[in-house]
């Protein structure tokens, strides 16, 4: 947030604060100016700001620059109105400087990383014509301020997940291709198993909860959520709604397309053409994949890889290949086209 002095002589002139969201739920930038007389105030400033997730030549977060204060010598006549007037273009602009994480962990202490370059498209203000001629079919896509789910994602924060869905039960999966399955309470998931992954585990001993929601329990949150506008002719929706702790992800595999948005943390994806079968092993999880497999693959034959933020969406074609990688404690839902 900044404030300028600016120019003038007597009363205070304007205040004008301007508040803008990049996503209603990923990084956001607040700027607020107040033009007043520079003898009143002496040249104020206060500065708050947060880099946007896919700014830059980074695809990645940046940390919140410090916050700072500074007032030149003017005079001190009227500084009680510049403080007044900073108080208001605060009120009006709250800070948002640190990532929002609605009480999950929003963990790095598994030294998992966001990929050097994001090699997946990023785009903002796409238009339907757009998405259909150039990725609809043919390549994925990280779509931004498609949607506005701040509603959804305040509704989705960990306390008032678990007071309004703790005693339901849930069906948990393994990560693998076998996909095992056990059912529990959803706070006995969140208060036992939502933990960081082992990195020595094997698929079948990671229990993940991804899809198999009970639609009619869970409907009352789903109607608040906002899926991306843009459809395929001939298909229907399906959500899967899923909490994962860092380090957990699913291995390779395919099937029809969709969408998938984070609500909070970050997912990292890795994706190949149908046409290119990725080596793995069925029952090794994503992390086991990174660090063994990866590292020796050739340039070549490297996926498409990218961390989406929260706020952000993935679109994946029909039978690509895609493994995903959660390097926070992520809430995310992905909408199926069948």
């Amino acid at each position: 947030m900044e404030t300028h002095g600016n120019g003038g002589s007597g009363a205070a002139e304007s205040v004008v604060a301007r508040c803008l969201a990049r996503s209603p739920l990923g990084g956001v930038v607040f700027t607020a100016k107040a033009t007043m007389p520079r003898g009143e105030c002496g040249g104020a400033s206060i500065r708050r700001s947060r880099a946007l997730p896919g700014a830059g030549a980074s695809p990645g977060l940046r940390q919140p620059s410090e916050g700072s204060l500074s007032m030149g010598p003017g005079r001190g006549r009227g500084r009680g109105m510049c403080f007044l007037l900073l108080a208001l273009v605060v009120l009006a602009c709250p800070e948002r400087g640190t990532p929002v994480s609605g009480g999950w962990e929003l963990s790095g202490h598994l030294g998992l990383e966001e990929e050097e370059k994001c090699t997946v498209d990023r785009r903002a203000n796409l238009t339907y014509a757009e998405f259909i001629h150039q990725y609809a079919f043919s390549k994925p896509v990280i779509l931004q301020r498609l949607t506005n789910n701040t509603l959804f994602q305040d509704l989705c924060s960990k306390e008032k997940l678990l007071a309004e869905f703790g005693d339901f039960r849930i069906r948990l999966s393994t990560a693998n291709t076998y996909s095992y399955q056990k059912d529990l309470s959803f706070q006995d998931y969140v208060e036992q198993l939502l933990q960081p992954q082992d990195p020595n585990s094997l698929g079948n001993d990671t229990l993940y909860f991804f899809g198999d929601n009970n639609f009619t329990e869970w409907g009352r949150l789903f109607q608040h959520y906002s899926p991306p506008p843009f459809r395929l002719l001939g298909t229907t929706e399906a959500y899967s709604f899923g909490i994962a702790g860092a380090g957990s992800g699913v291995p390779f595999h395919w099937h029809g397309p969709g969408y998938s948005e984070v609500i909070f943390g970050r997912k990292r994806w890795f994706l190949y053409p149908p046409e290119k079968t990725p080596d793995f092993h069925p029952n090794k999880t994503t992390l086991a994949w990174l660090r063994d497999t990866y590292p020796a693959l050739p340039i070549t034959e490297r996926p498409l890889q990218c961390t989406v933020q929260a706020g952000e969406v993935l679109y994946f074609p029909d039978r690509w290949w895609h493994a995903t990688l959660n390097l926070d404690t992520s809430v995310f839902i992905s909408t199926f086209l069948g």
